[in-house]
């Protein structure tokens, strides 16, 4: 697959990085396969995942094609750019397309990227899965690999303005890959989100404390702090997807 653009971008994204102080931790990269197809599983708490997400490849010398909602592919900017990089727009009405379009990559060997809790966790912890993530790595036969991202979110996330001072630490862990079967989707969900929260777990209680003090907005609330339990968020995402129905019903 030729990628005219994504090397370039790559290249202005690090620059942009370095720019803004980011300070890399990475752990487990190795278990992203130098060659072959497979699935990078995500943990989901900023907007600028599918960005940072990717370097969590860098290692393996892989570029990753992030599975994104179509809205950001009809960007009149975005849109083209991502095309450009082999990504992968899901339309929720046209699932089966999205399928396709994974598989196809991951039987051409690429690495695709996947966020199978869908949006956000407003309280940085692991939200309940989609079970598409497990069901694309049985039919392709790839390993299903998981994926912590922390301190993306203190850049920007949902209810929070955003903030690019400079000397933020991302974390970025890989945990392991799983050889989901598809025989019991459920239960192979279930295992992938236990192995995505324990690798959140391990990038909270290895992220630097002095930039995650006890009460900091951007720490869940079983770990002291501010952000909203998993309970009130879901209360805020069902109030979010109540307002925009309504816009919908307004604008038709």
């Amino acid at each position: 697959m030729r990628d005219l653009t994504y090397p370039g971008i790559i290249l202005t994204g690090r620059a942009l990085f370095r720019a803004l102080g980011l300070r890399f931790q990475l752990s487990g990269t190795e278990h992203v396969p130098r060659a072959g197809g497979a699935l990078l599983a995500f943990n989901h708490v900023s907007y600028v995942d599918f960005i940072l997400g990717g370097y969590a490849a860098v290692p393996s010398r892989r570029l990753v094609r992030f599975m994104a909602k179509k809205e950001i592919f009809d960007h009149p900017v975005m849109g083209p750019v991502m095309r450009s990089m082999h990504h992968v727009p899901v339309d929720r009405a046209e699932g089966a397309a999205s399928l396709d379009h994974a598989l196809g990559l991951l039987s051409a060997g690429e690495v695709v990227g996947i966020f199978p809790e869908a949006t956000i966790s407003r309280s940085f912890e692991v939200k309940g899965l989609k079970s598409g993530a497990v069901r694309i790595a049985a039919a392709a036969g790839v390993p299903l690999v998981p994926v912590a991202l922390w301190g993306t979110q203190r850049i920007v996330t949902k209810d929070h303005p955003r903030d690019l001072g400079r000397g933020k630490t991302i974390a970025i862990r890989v945990g392991e890959p799983l050889h989901p079967a598809g025989s019991d989707p459920a239960a192979e969900t279930d295992a992938l989100r236990v192995r995505l929260a324990g690798l959140v777990d391990e990038a909270i209680r290895g992220y630097p404390a002095r930039e995650q003090p006890p009460g900091s907005w951007w720490l869940p609330a079983s770990y002291g702090g501010s952000a909203p339990t998993p309970d009130e968020a879901l209360a805020l995402d069902a109030e979010e997807r109540e307002r925009r129905l309504r816009r919908r019903s307004g604008r038709a």
